[in-house]
């Protein structure tokens, strides 16, 4: 079988789409929910400081939601073109959680994300923030369906087999199937975790242009406001990620076994297994190279007993194993970035209690490095659990080769070629842009009259909180 077969072109192609998509939402499922406190507190104090941080925070919850809506769409075409035998036998099955996502959680985002980025100036401020809120709890609504397929996709329930199809049996055991709980906690979790080191960076950003007296004392503020609440946030809920990520290994041991054992890259099924930090498998000879491993602590870890007994890829045959080296390098980068985020937390415990949150460079250039650090943790615990599932799409039912349709290599790889081109045009305009934005940062309070701002905006996404009604001569007052 060739290494580019049209096999392996479509998972490529399915694997470069999502990768670009599951950014977008792991971002703005944060973002609603942040944009939902700044409004909170501005209600509750009236201080234009939580106002100017919305508003710019807006913006950029408003561009990345409409690339997240964009990069989602191909991702519903390739069932059809690429795996038309997924689509088939799962169909009756996923099909409706997806419709309900869109009855669900699209009607309420679209009912409300128009006045919520366009109604300020037109409805009173109780129901824009009513607004707000019913956007960040669409956004979980969507996650809670997206979640449960794809966890019914790992842990398969309620279902019966006629004609070769999964048919439904029992929906509340489709929905809540037996992952899907602690994925669903562990992927919102992440989404907030995410948001916050995205805020924490952005704010540092701005804190370090200060000490070199490019920042107004009016944007130190806004910027020291926003990383004492993103890294309040961190600090507190970066260890209960730890133990989210915890309970869902627990799961994997009982639900997964085999994707466990290529996650730890553990060969022999055996009690009392080291934890192996660092090794080369080779899958070929069935071992580890240049293994570094603490003994015992792997089953400390995996099965909270020192003589815990840890299951073993020799117990299965070569082809139902997963590839093992992504697997288990994806885990450990993710893991690695975790334990950066609670150490960034302490930090930032240690700098308050010395009072120098904010003028700790060594700090700030640590915020700013760990900008992306969720955005990878979430790409890389994807990669774990997708990878880590094969050779099956649904596991343990319907195995990725009999998923795929039957095309041609050249085909698939011609497609492939243009969502490569497609993506780095849209994406990179939207990303630059977005970037654009992040440069500039939030702006202090402008000159407004009757609570609107005092200009005209010319471009919607990056203007959505201004008036379109207000004068276009700035005017004094507020």
């Amino acid at each position: 079988m060739s290494e580019l077969d049209a096999l392996t072109l479509a998972r490529i192609q399915f694997g470069f789409t999502i990768a670009f998509h599951i950014l977008f939402p792991a971002f703005t499922i944060g973002l609603a929910s942040w944009l939902a406190v700044l409004e909170l507190r501005w209600l509750q104090t009236r201080d234009e400081q939580f106002r100017d941080l919305y508003r710019f925070w807006l913006k950029v919850f408003a561009i990345s939601f409409g690339l997240g809506v964009v990069s989602g769409i191909p991702m519903s075409f390739q069932f059809g073109t690429n795996w038309s035998g997924y689509a088939d036998f799962t169909g009756d099955v996923l099909d409706p959680l997806i419709a309900y996502e869109v009855v669900t959680a699209f009607t309420v985002e679209a009912g409300f994300l128009g006045v919520m980025l366009f109604g300020w100036s037109r409805v009173g401020d109780r129901l824009h923030f009513l607004a707000t809120c019913m956007v960040a709890l669409g956004t979980l609504i969507s996650a809670f369906w997206i979640l449960s397929a794809n966890s019914w996709m790992q842990t398969p329930a309620g279902y019966a087999i006629e004609g070769g199809r999964v048919v439904p049996a029992d929906w509340l055991k489709i929905i809540f199937n037996p992952s899907f709980p602690n994925r669903f906690a562990h992927m919102v979790m992440a989404a907030y975790l995410t948001t916050a080191l995205a805020i924490a960076g952005m704010s540092a950003y701005m804190l370090l242009r200060a000490r070199r007296g490019r920042e107004a004392p009016e944007r130190q503020r806004l910027a020291r406001t926003s990383l004492s609440w993103a890294m309040w946030f961190v600090t507190v809920f970066a260890p209960v990620q730890a133990f989210l990520g915890d309970q869902q290994g627990l799961a994997v041991l009982d639900q997964q076994p085999t994707k466990l054992a290529a996650i730890e890259a553990n060969w022999e099924t055996g009690r009392g297994k080291p934890l192996v930090l660092f090794a080369w498998p080779d899958a070929q000879a069935e071992v580890n190279r240049y293994e570094v491993a603490i003994p015992k602590l792997g089953s400390v870890i995996l099965t909270h007993s020192l003589d815990g007994r840890v299951p073993g890829l020799k117990d299965v045959p070569r082809d139902e194993r997963p590839p093992i080296w992504p697997v288990f390098f994806s885990f450990r980068i993710m893991v690695a970035l975790g334990l950066l985020m609670i150490a960034l937390g302490f930090w930032s415990l240690w700098l308050r209690y010395r009072r120098r949150l904010y003028d700790s460079r060594a700090f700030l250039i640590a915020c700013l490095a760990m900008t992306p650090a969720g955005f990878l943790a979430v790409l890389f615990g994807w990669f774990t659990a997708e990878i880590g599932r094969q050779p099956y799409v649904v596991y343990g039912l319907l195995r990725t080769a009999d998923a795929a349709s039957p095309v041609s290599a050249a085909s698939v790889s011609t497609s492939l070629a243009l969502f490569v081109v497609t993506y780095l045009f849209i994406f990179g305009a939207g990303t630059y842009y977005l970037l654009k934005i992040l440069h500039r940062g939030p702006q202090p309070h402008e000159a407004t009259t009757g609570g609107h701002t005092a200009h005209r905006p010319k471009r919607p996404l990056s203007a959505a909180e201004d008036s379109p009604s207000a004068p276009s001569a700035p005017q004094t007052g507020s």
